[in-house]
Order: C-alpha cells, then structure tokens, then sequence
C-alpha cells in the first residue's frame, strides 16, 4: 500500500470525489486550495483532500472510497496518514458532514468528536436534496480531533 500526494490532474480523480461531495461545483470550491492524497493498494483505492482552515485547523473537506473497496480499512488508513503527516504543523484536525448514521459513527471511531453545527447547510449550498440512508441531510456536523 502507498500513500502519495496528487499535485496535477486532480479532477482525474472526479468519480471518486463524488462520492463523497456529490455536487461538483462544491468540490471545486476546495480542490485547488486543499492537498489531495490517493491511497494505491493494486490501484487507487481512496483519495483525500486536506486544507489549512487557518487558527492551526487542518480540515479534511474529502475522503472517499471506492465503493467495491469501503468497509476494509482504506479510509482509516488514509486519516492515520493524515495525522501523521500534519500533527507536528497543525493542533486540531476536523471533518465536516451530513448527520448519517453511516458517517459520524466512521469519524468517532476514528478518534473524532462532535464539535459543532451548521445549520441548513446542505440546503443553503446544494442545488438539490443529499439524501444518505433515506434521510435528507440538512446540517452540516463538524467533528474535531487534537492532533
């Protein structure tokens, strides 16, 4: 397994990223600013994008998994990096997403806690309903780890 950075050719990796931000045009509110990781394990399997939200907050505002490939580690193992990588220039690392039982459970086991809200945020910024497990995703829940 190899974890490496994507500096070019980003969107190459837009079916990905989908799938964890279903609305391309927020993605590239971020794409350019964040650093992005590509986890490869006998191809790429899972990919992140990490970004400097300022006060010594890193914020994963991507991470996703193939879907063939979710449920076997890969995206802990991509957050593992993460904080291996940044803890020494960062204090806290955080993640912001829909309130989903299959989300926020994955982020708390990962070390996270919920730190706040935002509400009405998908409504305000998506130009249609997110829906996860049947449920329609209004508020944005911020988890936050120290680092």
């Amino acid at each position: 397994m190899n974890i490496f950075k994507i500096i070019e050719n980003k969107k190459q990796y837009l079916d990905l990223l989908l799938l964890a931000d279903e609305q391309e045009s927020m993605i590239d509110r971020y794409i350019d600013r964040g650093t992005m990781y590509a986890l490869d394990d006998n191809g790429i399997k899972a990919v992140c994008v990490v970004t400097d939200e300022g006060d010594q907050i890193l914020e994963i505002k991507n991470i996703a998994t193939a879907p063939a490939y979710q449920r076997q580690g890969y995206g802990r193992q991509l957050i593992s990096f993460i904080i291996q990588q940044y803890k020494e220039a960062f204090q806290i690392l955080q993640v912001g997403t829909g309130d989903s039982p299959l989300t926020v459970p994955f982020y708390e086991k990962c070390g996270f806690k919920k730190s706040h809200i935002i509400k009405n945020f998908f409504v305000d910024n998506y130009d249609h309903p997110i829906y996860e497990c049947g449920k329609q995703l209004t508020d944005m829940v911020y988890l936050q780890m120290k680092l």
